[in-house]
């Protein structure tokens, strides 16, 4: 079982008590090991991020402390790839479910408690924002308490 360290731990504070816990049962959960790399964020910090074309907006739920990014490691290692990502969605699927935390993605963009196939969930997302006319953002070490509930 994996547990968070210092860095994620500290990265944590600000942010909402059922994020938290969301995140914790999620890597009790997960078969991959995660850190926290992003939790709560100064407008400041979100403005250079922005800035330099890390993020897209202003409105980030980072500010209200809402939302987290992680980051997936093999061994020692720091990795990107997606499919890693995906193995800690379906852990933060299952945990917001368990804890009735409703739980949005960032490589979909919707409830990851309210499907069954999370790859399905991220090619909808997909297809619909290409249909409007838009360019799907894939942020797959995101993840958000739904505004619906947690404004």
């Amino acid at each position: 079982m994996f547990m968070f360290g210092k860095r994620s731990k500290e990265k944590m504070v600000g942010v909402h008590v059922d994020l938290i816990r969301v995140m914790k049962r999620a890597l009790e959960l997960s078969p991959v090991d995660f850190s926290i790399t992003e939790g709560l964020r100064t407008a400041e910090r979100q403005k250079e991020l922005v800035a330099a074309g890390a993020s897209k907006t202003m409105n980030s739920r980072h500010i209200t402390g809402h939302a987290m990014d992680v980051g997936a490691f093999v061994g020692s290692e720091l990795r990107w790839d997606f499919g890693l990502y995906l193995q800690i969605a379906e852990a933060v699927r299952i945990a917001s479910i368990e804890l009735n935390i409703p739980i949005v993605w960032g490589a979909c963009w919707s409830q990851v408690g309210q499907t069954s196939d999370l790859s399905a969930s991220v090619a909808r997302y997909v297809e619909q924002k290409r249909r409007d006319g838009g360019k799907p953002l894939i942020d797959g070490p995101h993840f958000e308490l739904w505004k619906g509930l947690y404004a």
